[in-house]
């Protein structure tokens, strides 16, 4: 298997947590990729349409894209272990996921508001809108924190994924000292063997 990869985007460390959760790792070679919100890749864009970072590239050339659709193609690869099977444990994991990436999201638009536009073309209140979903997604998982313990799936890789670009990108949020619980757990899971591995250089 082949990745379009970046050391600094959260959504390709989720995969490549995955990865080494899943025993996999060694057998995904790594993309270099210049994926851009303006300047799409072109070399990303002849296997995939949305020539997004990550897109995966399975054994047989096939591209999946979307971090949601990668963790569970290699999750299906290695035999399942981090994908709960149907019920309510599956529903909070994915749900769990889905708030991480929010996180994300959010935080890239802002990102790319003062990256990719001109200061002139910026919007304050954009931004600021971007920035109270960070916040309130971050007071809700402050408030689910305690189930988080002792647990490695989709839910908690995506959450730890998310916590730490803001740690790489949005020190001024300061988000650990405002929600304690969380920042305790992250702590905790950061020292996980697949986080330790998946860290990006300083930025």
């Amino acid at each position: 298997m082949k990745l379009f990869h970046s050391h600094f985007s959260p959504f390709a460390r989720k995969v490549m947590a995955c990865a080494h959760v899943l025993g996999l790792v060694d057998r995904i070679e790594l993309l270099p990729s210049a994926a851009h919100p303006v300047k799409r890749d072109g070399t990303i864009l002849a296997h995939h349409p949305m020539a997004q970072v990550p897109t995966l590239l399975d054994d047989e050339g096939h591209a999946l894209a979307d971090s949601r659709v990668i963790c569970e193609y290699l999750d299906a690869r290695a035999g399942g272990g981090l994908f709960p099977p149907a019920g309510p444990a599956r529903w909070t994991t994915l749900n769990e996921q889905s708030i991480a990436d929010g996180i994300l999201d959010a935080a890239l638009l802002i990102r790319y508001e003062l990256t990719a536009r001109d200061a002139s073309e910026r919007s304050g209140a954009w931004m600021d809108g971007q920035e109270a979903k960070i916040r309130s997604a971050l007071a809700a998982l402050d408030d689910q924190a305690g189930g988080f313990a002792d647990r490695v799936d989709i839910g908690t890789i995506s959450i730890a994924c998310a916590l730490g670009y803001l740690d790489l990108r949005f020190t001024e949020l300061g988000w650990k000292q405002k929600y304690p619980d969380l920042a305790a757990w992250f702590t905790s899971f950061g020292a996980h063997p697949a986080m330790e591995a998946t860290k990006p250089p300083a930025a």
